[in-house]
């Protein structure tokens, strides 16, 4: 690539990088140690001196190690499993173990809620009385929910890593009389452990700013609800910010501690397995015992959608102190998709995405291009800007964008025209702002599928058609897109359903019934009393369909390479 075009497609994208990712960050750190007149700590040293702030801190550092681990005992043990052996169902086990991964967790706690509810199946199956056991687990229910909806996350990354495992390095062990279990631990972990964080602290920092599924559980003493009820005081109250950047630099350090923990301790292996690895064939009955964790594992997972489903075809009163519904209806559904809140959220969510997408499509090729393509010394800095979302949450950059959109509002030339208080205030139209936020949290989708749909494209064929006088332009519109068009349908088919589905963005940003995407509708359906929890599970199911549909065509395209999408 032409340094002049590199250097073009570098600042054509780090510019809105620094616009749109680290200025609403800037804000949350200008909020948090401002008192209007000078840098200060007290709001800083307010959080860890207010009991409720400390608490949630703490809650919502045990939610997410909870997470972590639980999700790590299930996906692990599956993931050495299929490595290892060739059993029965085999390839229908490991694609439905990633079914999980179509259901936002928020949208399982209304499942959740049908089942271990006062009035839910759990009790109607044990023939117990009205037990409340969601309120008596708390966090325990919490964790269990998120657990078992990103273990996939953790999955994908496990067996990827014992993919790329060099067997010679296991039957060297083998040979010196390691074996079983001190093996697993001696050598197989300690060389898989970098996959292993690479999936785990993504799981650790979702679940760790996760506000969708505590705020639906009703479980209001952990940090990220604490700041969605604090929104309210976004413009006169300095400790939320303090709260912010507390689990924004939480997130960091930990992320950071991880890397120097685990990073520093990947082990090197031959380029080339001196063996070609194999999974073991399994005879007979043996071939079905494989299965079995797999089959346990996924019908727990799947708990949540069922009941969600079931609760969408219920007749409203009909599932009460039973152990299904006593009465079936397709009434939620026409209710539903009739609703004036529906059909706007779901014209407006379409909006969100598609711009969403566009952006990102944009911002990721231009980003793929200078880190593969071109040898300027900036583009290790810019691939490593770009990936950094995943590391922020998302709860994090919402706050910054509304505390951006609060610091523009005020402005003259703002409150004076309608044009710039309608793109420029949330509270008047979010659109703006939900886009920017849509795209820059799944850019790292986008980044990594284009780099490697980049790395996999011979760049002789581009030199062969400059040579034959081509354009870059042209170059770039005959030859290089058409070659790895496969893979940014797969990222932006992720970037679009999750723009879909995205919770802490809506929930914070969307502040208008009028601008309402879908999640923020599922939201208020669940709010309302009698009908609600029925209208929003069945725009659940519109949403795990969707969602469902989308993961499946990313990953006939991705493949095993689908995993790679989900690290930090």
């Amino acid at each position: 690539m032409r340094r002049g075009l590199a250097w073009t497609l570098l600042l054509a994208a780090a510019v809105p990088l620094c616009l749109f990712f680290l200025l609403p960050l800037w804000m949350v750190l200008r909020g948090g140690f401002s008192d209007g007149q000078g840098f200060t700590l007290r709001y800083l040293g307010g959080v860890f001196q207010n009991p409720v702030y400390a608490e949630g801190l703490r809650n919502s550092f045990w939610i997410a190690l909870g997470t972590t681990t639980l999700a790590t005992a299930l996906a692990l043990p599956l993931a050495w499993l299929a490595d290892r052996y060739d059993f029965a169902g085999k390839k229908l086990a490991t694609g439905l173990i990633l079914t999980p991964l179509v259901l936002p967790p928020f949208l399982g706690a209304i499942g959740f809620q049908q089942v271990f509810g006062q009035s839910g199946a759990f009790n109607a199956l044990l023939g117990l009385g009205p037990v409340d056991w969601l309120g008596r687990a708390g966090m325990a229910g919490v964790i269990a929910l998120e657990a078992l909806s990103l273990y996939p996350i953790l999955y994908l990354n496990a067996a990827a890593a014992l993919a790329n495992v060099d067997p010679a390095m296991e039957e060297a062990a083998e040979n010196l009389g390691a074996t079983g279990a001190r093996k697993f631990f001696r050598i197989t972990l300690p060389l898989i452990m970098p996959g292993l964080f690479a999936g785990g602290i993504l799981v650790f920092l979702w679940s760790f700013t996760e506000l969708g599924t505590p705020l639906l559980l009703n479980y209001t003493r952990c940090a990220p609800v604490q700041v969605f009820d604090a929104l309210k005081d976004i413009g006169t109250d300095p400790f939320p910010f303090a709260l912010v950047f507390v689990l924004l630099a939480c997130s960091i350090l930990l992320y950071s501690a991880g890397r120097l923990l685990f990073g520093r301790r990947a082990y090197a292996m031959t380029s080339k397995a001196a063996t070609v690895s194999s999974a073991r064939r399994l005879t007979g009955a043996r071939r079905l015992l494989p299965l079995l964790p797999f089959l346990l594992v996924i019908g727990i997972a799947l708990l949540p959608h069922a009941a969600v489903i079931l609760t969408s075809f219920s007749a409203p009163g009909s599932w009460y102190r039973s152990a299904l519904p006593a009465d079936y209806t397709l009434a939620n559904y026409q209710e539903a998709l009739g609703h004036d809140l529906t059909v706007a959220s779901i014209g407006n969510s379409l909006l969100y995405a598609t711009l969403a997408l566009l952006l990102t499509l944009a911002l990721g090729v231009a980003i793929a291009l200078v880190v593969v393509r071109s040898n300027l010394r900036l583009r290790g800095l810019l691939d490593n800007l770009s990936m950094l979302p995943l590391a922020v949450p998302g709860l994090v950059m919402a706050f910054g964008y509304l505390a951006l959109s609060n610091e523009l509002s005020h402005r003259d030339w703002v409150k004076d025209s309608p044009f710039w208080r309608s793109l420029l205030d949330v509270r008047s139209n979010p659109t703006l702002f939900l886009v920017i936020a849509y795209s820059i949290r799944r850019l790292p989708y986008m980044v990594r599928s284009a780099v490697a749909g980049l790395q996999q494209t011979s760049v002789t064929l581009e030199e062969a058609a400059a040579n034959l006088g081509a354009t870059p332009l042209a170059t770039w519109r005959r030859i290089t897109l058409p070659l790895i068009s496969a893979n940014l349908i797969a990222g932006g088919l992720l970037v679009f359903a999750f723009s879909m589905l995205e919770v802490s963005d809506s929930l914070m940003l969307a502040q208008r019934q009028d601008h309402y995407p879908i999640t923020k509708a599922i939201f208020e359906f669940f709010q309302l009393m009698g009908t609600g929890p029925f209208l929003a599970a069945a725009l659940g199911v519109w949403a795990m369909l969707f969602l469902a549909l989308t993961l499946l065509g990313a990953s006939l395209l991705l493949g095993r390479r689908m995993g790679a999408l989900f690290r930090v």
